[in-house]
C-alpha cells in the first residue's frame, strides 16, 4: 500500500491531534450507538500513542475489549469531484471505522496500513465525524495469538509474546484527496551489471477509465537531474554509472510516475524513492551489491514512556543517532512492522533492515509455563490452526506489500522464535515460505529460531534462505559460568554450520541488566556481566565461518507485562528505556566503530 504523500494532484491533511476517548468497559458502545457520537466520561486522548499510560488509572492499563475514539474534521472546499480516502497507518490490534455512523472499513492485524474511500460520505467545506472502534483482543486466531480468561474480576487478556500488550492508533490518520483514476500501486525491483542499473517498475491503476490513460516513469539522481524514462504501466530504466545504494550510504534516485488524461493532462503523480541495489545470499555469505554484509546492530521495539508504541519522529531521529554512535549498521524489527517513516529514515541513512511480522508467541512449549497455557499443543483445533494461519499469511502480505520498495528492507522475517520442531510445525510454515517468495522473489525469506529446536532437530530451517537464531547461553543457559556458555556456544553454532551451508545470523543474544547496577565481579544483572556475555559471544562469532550477523537483544529496555522474570520490563537493553547508555556499549563502540571505550 502505497504511503500518504503530498504532490502536484495529490493532497492530505493530517489527524493526528487530541481525539475524544472512552473506554467500552462493558461492551455496550455498539448497542448504545457510540458511533454516532459519545459523551460520559470521555477524555482528550493523543494520536498517535498508546492509551495504556496517558490516564494514571489501572482501569486503562488492565483494559480488554473494544475502546473508542472520535475526532471531527473540515473537508477541504478544494476538493471537490476528488476522491477522498480516510487511511490509517496502524490501530493495534483491530479496527471498525465509522464515517459520520456509517461503518466504512473493518481491519485484523495492528501493525500495517488500511484505508478507505470515503468519497460519497463527505462534503466539500463540509464538517465530518470520524469514530474508530479499537479492540486490543487476542485470540488463537490473530497474529500474534492469546486468549482471554473471564475471572469474577473481570476479563483478562493472556498472551505468549515478552513485551507489552499496547493497543491504540499508534501512527497518523490522514485524509488524501486524488483524482478518480489514480495509481494504487507501483513496485519497484532493482538491478546491478557493474555499472549499470537496472529499475524495473510496474503500476496498478485504480478507478474508471483506467486503459485510456497514458503512465510514464521518469527515474532523477539527487541533484534533480533526469537518468532515464519509461512510458507504460510496466518498464525497465537502465542507468549508466549508477550509484548504488550502499550500507551506511543511503543514495537513492527518485521515482516519478505520472498518469495523464486522454486529453494529455496530468491527473495523478506519484514520488517514491528507488535505491538501486542487489540482495543474494550465496553459501554462507550474505551479498548486498555483491559484497559480502556482516550485520551489526539490535533486535529493536517501537517501546517509549508514555506514550508506549506511537510513533514520534524526536525519538526515531535519536534512536537513529544512537545507532551511529554506537556503530551499528542495521536492525531488525522486532516484532512486528515498524512505523513507515522508520523505513524511509532507513532508506536515506543507509540502515540495512531485517524486516519481520507479528508472528510472535507461536510456541506453547516455551511460553507456557511463563504465561499460563501449560499442557496446551502449539498447532491443534483449539490453539494455532488453519484460521491462524490464514491470519499470518494476510499480515504477510500486507507487509509485504506495504515494504516491498524500500532498498533498506533485505530480508523478511517470518516468525519470531516459534515452534519448529515437529511435524505439525512444518505443514504450518511450508505453505508460508512459498507466499513470502511467490509475493517478493527478489529477497531472501527466514524465520528466528529458538533454542528448544537445537540443529538436527528443527525440521523447517531447510524451507528458509538463512539461519537465524536466538541464544541466551549466559544468561537462562550456563547462567554466570561463561566458560560454559562459551564452548556451548561455539558447539552449537558449529553444529547449524555443519547442517546447512547457509548464512547464520544471531538474531537475539545478551543478559538483562539493571542500569546503574554494578559489581568488583562481573555477576548476573550487573552492567560488568553484560559487557562480558557480550564479549564472550563476540568471540565465539568471530570463530564461526558462517555468522554473519550479531543482533544484540535489545536496543533499549522495554515494558512487558508484569511477572517475576521482570523488573519494571525487560532490562535487557545496551541503553535505557530513556536511552542513557549502559557500560556496554564502550564494548560494542571499540568493537563496531574501532573506538576506545574513553570516546573518539
Amino acid at each position: 500500500m502505497l504511503a500518504a504523500r503530498t504532490t502536484a494532484t495529490r493532497e492530505r491533511q493530517c489527524l493526528d491531534g487530541l481525539w475524544r476517548f472512552r473506554l467500552d468497559a462493558d461492551g455496550t458502545g455498539r448497542s448504545e450507538g457510540w458511533e454516532h457520537g459519545f459523551g460520559g466520561d470521555a477524555v482528550d486522548m493523543p494520536v498517535p500513542a498508546s492509551y495504556y499510560d496517558i490516564v494514571p488509572d489501572p482501569t486503562y492499563r488492565d483494559h480488554v475489549g473494544e475502546a473508542w475514539y472520535e475526532t471531527t474534521v473540515r473537508v477541504p472546499r478544494s476538493w471537490d469531484e476528488r476522491r477522498v480516502v480516510v487511511r490509517f497507518g496502524s490501530v493495534t490490534h483491530a479496527a471498525e471505522v465509522f464515517v459520520d455512523g456509517v461503518s466504512v472499513a473493518t481491519h485484523e492485524g495492528g501493525y500495517t496500513p488500511f484505508e478507505a474511500d470515503i468519497t460519497d460520505l463527505v462534503t466539500p467545506g463540509g464538517v465530518v465525524r470520524v469514530t474508530v472502534a479499537v479492540d486490543n483482543t487476542l485470540t488463537w486466531h490473530t497474529i500474534p495469538p492469546g486468549f482471554v480468561l473471564d475471572t469474577p474480576e473481570g476479563r483478562v487478556q493472556k498472551y505468549f509474546h515478552d513485551f507489552f500488550n499496547y493497543a491504540g492508533i499508534h501512527r497518523s490518520v490522514w485524509l488524501v484527496a486524488t483524482a478518480p483514476t489514480r495509481i494504487d500501486d507501483v513496485t519497484v525491483v532493482t538491478g546491478l551489471d557493474g555499472t549499470t542499473g537496472t529499475v524495473d517498475y510496474s503500476v496498478v491503476l485504480g478507478g474508471p477509465g483506467g486503459d485510456a490513460h497514458t503512465v510514464a516513469a521518469t527515474l532523477r539522481d539527487a541533484t534533480g537531474t533526469t537518468v532515464g524514462r519509461s512510458d507504460g504501466v510496466t518498464g525497465t530504466i537502465t542507468v549508466a554509472d549508477v550509484h548504488p545504494w550502499r550500507p551506511g550510504e543511503g543514495y537513492c534516485y527518485d521515482l516519478d510516475v505520472t498518469v495523464y488524461d486522454p486529453s494529455g493532462e496530468l491527473v495523478d503523480d506519484y514520488p517514491l524513492a528507488v535505491g538501486v541495489r542487489t540482495v543474494e545470499v550465496r553459501g554462507r555469505q550474505f551479498l548486498i551489491n555483491g559484497e559480502p554484509f556482516h550485520f551489526r546492530g539490535f533486535g529493536m521495539h517501537e517501546d517509549h514512556p508514555v506514550r508506549g508504541k506511537g510513533h514520534d519522529p524526536a525519538s526515531m531521529v535519536h534512536d537513529f543517532a544512537l545507532l551511529d554512535w554506537v556503530g551499528a549498521n542495521s536492525l531488525r524489527t522486532s516484532h512486528y512492522p515498524y512505523a513507515e517513516e522508520t523505513y524511509d529514515y532507513a532508506d536515506r541513512h543507509g540502515i540495512v533492515v531485517i524486516d519481520e511480522t507479528p508472528a510472535v508467541g507461536l510456541n506453547l512449549g516455551l511460553s507456557g509455563g511463563i504465561f499460563g497455557a501449560q499442557g496446551k499443543a502449539t498447532f491443534s483445533d483449539d490453539t494455532v490452526d488453519a484460521h491462524t494461519r490464514e491470519a499470518h499469511r494476510r499480515v504477510l502480505a500486507e507487509l509485504i506489500a506495504r515494504d516491498k520498495n524500500h532498498p533498506c528492507v533485505v530480508l523478511w522475517s517470518l516468525a519470531n522464535e516459534p515452534e519448529s520442531d515437529t511435524e505439525a510445525s512444518r505443514e504450518y510454515f511450508a505453505p508460508l515460505a512459498a507466499e513470502a517468495r511467490r509475493l517478493d522473489p527478489s529477497r531472501p525469506i527466514g524465520f528466528v529460531n529458538v533454542m528448544l529446536a537445537p540443529a538436527g532437530k528443527d525440521v523447517i530451517t531447510d524451507l528458509f534462505d538463512v539461519v537465524m537464531l536466538n541464544r541466551y547461553y549466559g544468561w537462562y543457559v550456563d547462567t554466570g559460568d561463561l566458560p560454559a556458555a562459551e564452548r556451548h556456544l561455539e558447539a552449537e553454532l558449529r553444529a547449524w554450520q555443519d547442517l546447512y551451508d547457509k548464512p547464520i545470523i544471531m538474531t537475539e543474544y545478551g543478559a538483562d541488566t539493571l542500569g546503574g547496577q554494578h559489581g568488583i565481579l562481573a555477576t548476573p544483572w550487573n552492567e560488568e556481566y553484560q559487557t562480558d556475555v557480550l564479549a564472550m559471544s563476540h568471540a565465539v562469532f568471530d570463530r564461526i565461518d558462517a555468522v554473519v550477523g550479531e543482533h544484540i537483544w535489545n536496543f533499549a529496555d522495554f515494558a512487558t507485562s508484569s511477572g517475576i522474570m521482570r523488573v519494571g520490563g525487560n532490562r535487557k537493553g545496551v541503553f535505557t528505556r530513556d536511552r542513557q547508555p549502559k557500560a556496554a556499549t564502550a564494548h560494542l563502540r571499540r568493537r563496531w566503530r574501532g573506538l576506545p571505550a574513553t570516546g573518539e
